[in-house]
Parts: C-alpha cells; sequence; structure tokens
C-alpha cells in the first residue's frame, strides 16, 4: 500500500479507469459476441445490423485508448470477412 498522498490518490484514480475500461471492453466483447451468434445461426438480415452495433462499440473503444488503432481495424476487418462469408 502507498503511504504518500498523491500515490493513494494514482491508486484510487487507476482504479476508476480500470473499471471504465473492463466496462468498455466487455460492450464490445457482447456486440461481437451477439453479431457472431447471428451469422452461425443463418440470420444475414441481423448479422447485417449488429456488425454496424458491433463495428461503432470497437470503434468507441477505439477512441476511448481501451484498444489500439490497429487491433480496432483488424477486428472490424474479421467481423467483414465472417458476415461476407456467410453471404455467399
Amino acid at each position: 500500500m502507498p503511504n504518500i498522498k498523491s500515490a493513494k490518490k494514482r491508486v484510487k484514480v487507476i482504479e476508476k479507469k480500470t473499471l471504465r475500461n473492463n466496462m468498455i471492453k466487455s460492450g464490445y466483447k457482447s456486440a461481437v459476441k451477439k453479431f457472431e451468434e447471428a451469422v452461425n445461426a443463418g440470420n444475414i438480415d441481423e448479422a447485417k445490423v449488429l456488425l454496424a452495433e458491433a463495428t461503432k462499440k470497437i470503434d468507441q473503444a477505439c477512441s476511448k485508448g481501451v484498444i489500439v488503432k490497429n487491433t480496432a481495424a483488424r477486428k472490424k476487418s474479421n467481423l467483414s470477412k465472417k458476415l461476407n462469408s456467410a453471404i455467399a
């Protein structure tokens, strides 16, 4: 445990930020999971809507600094590939 006042504050701030980051990460992971379930079930129309939502959540996570820009681009690309292969 920290003894210095500023170090104690940093611990509190980091805990808050960690909770926020985990919430954002959980949100985009669940959006991706819903999309993948729709693709596996064969619901193409629903999957297109869920792809837009998942892409939005990934972009939000990227803008908040939870995931890196290239990671976000890779995840969105993989989701698009899955949808296109399901359509074909």
